[in-house]
């Protein structure tokens, strides 16, 4: 059995015809249809049931296709860290986050840029669900995010839970609450701003989920397009809006940020990385990620998720 012959059967799989993945693979129909038909004689047991539109799996046939998935996925992952090893000009690819660059990450990769000048380092923006594919594809190697997705192939060390806060204009009536501090509670009936409008799961639907986690129900939740515009409506006195508590630093006119007391209003931030990746970047950008840590007064507690 080849490699070849589990891409072909997943694709078909995948596909639910044989035409169509013959096109995805492009490979001419009656020579798949062989490759499968060798397949299920080489294991002796059928893949699909015939005669069936689209193609349906037979139960051992979905049993070899998840299996077959990981080896496919082991094999491009264990093939690219090779690669990565044997490369005499080490790349660093790390997929982050925008929000991201309002908090530590610059001065993270700044300090592992001057501590491995050995080391080129690309920069890549990646969503936090699109990190993982990413990973899992080799296009990058690290991915900072927030969000909590779980992955058999991906290792996810958290590394902060980082506080939110309100962000409201100076003159708002809950303006009064800025040395207090708030609940969500005390906000339902606000006109609220939440971004951004890229793919879900973001930002938007992790602040939805807290409200959810809370048991609580916002009157008025608007998504816009991302923080900038969100923050901008808010310095209009547009409505009010959640956000990580290092975007505050975001210079905008007449904003003021009140601190958010419910336990659940935090926003994790996360590295990612392959599962048996052992890379000596890794230890490398941990120990850049410590020492940020600490000279922020920022106490860094990595946990495996």
């Amino acid at each position: 059995m080849e490699l070849r012959h589990l891409r072909y059967f997943v694709t078909v799989v995948e596909e639910q015809s044989i035409t169509k993945a013959a096109e995805k693979l492009c490979i001419a129909q009656p020579p798949l249809s062989r490759q499968i038909q060798k397949l299920e004689e080489e294991l002796g047991i059928t893949l699909f049931e015939r005669g069936s539109r689209p193609v349906k799996t037979t139960e051992a046939g979905m049993f070899f296709y998840e299996h077959a998935v990981q080896i496919l996925t082991h094999t491009a992952q264990a093939t690219s860290m090779a690669q990565r090893i044997n490369a005499v000009d080490q790349t660093v690819r790390i997929g982050y986050v925008s929000s991201l660059l309002y908090a530590l990450l610059p001065q993270i990769i700044y300090l592992f840029r001057q501590r491995n000048p050995d080391m080129h380092v690309e920069l890549i923006e990646y969503g936090t669900r699109d990190q993982i594919e990413a990973l899992k594809a080799g296009k990058i190697d690290l991915g900072f995010g927030r969000f909590r997705l779980m992955d058999p192939s991906i290792k996810r060390l958290l590394l902060r839970k980082e506080r939110l806060l309100l962000a409201i204009h100076k003159d708002h009536h809950l303006a009064e609450c800025i040395e207090s501090g708030i609940y969500l509670s005390q906000i339902l009936d606000e006109a609220i701003f939440s971004y951004p409008k890229t793919p879900k799961p973001n930002f938007a639907t992790a602040v939805q989920s807290i409200f959810t986690e809370l048991g609580l129900v916002p009157k008025k939740l608007i998504e816009v397009r991302e923080i900038h515009m969100a923050l901008g409506l808010v310095s209009s006195g547009e409505g009010i809006c959640l956000i990580p508590e290092t975007a505050s630093d975001i210079g905008m006119k007449n904003l003021v940020y009140i601190p958010i007391l419910d336990l659940e209003a935090y926003s994790p931030i996360s590295l990612s990385v392959r599962n048996m990746d052992q890379s000596s970047y890794i230890p490398k950008i941990l120990d850049c990620i410590q020492e940020v840590f600490k000279n922020e007064n920022i106490a860094l507690h990595v946990e495996d998720r």
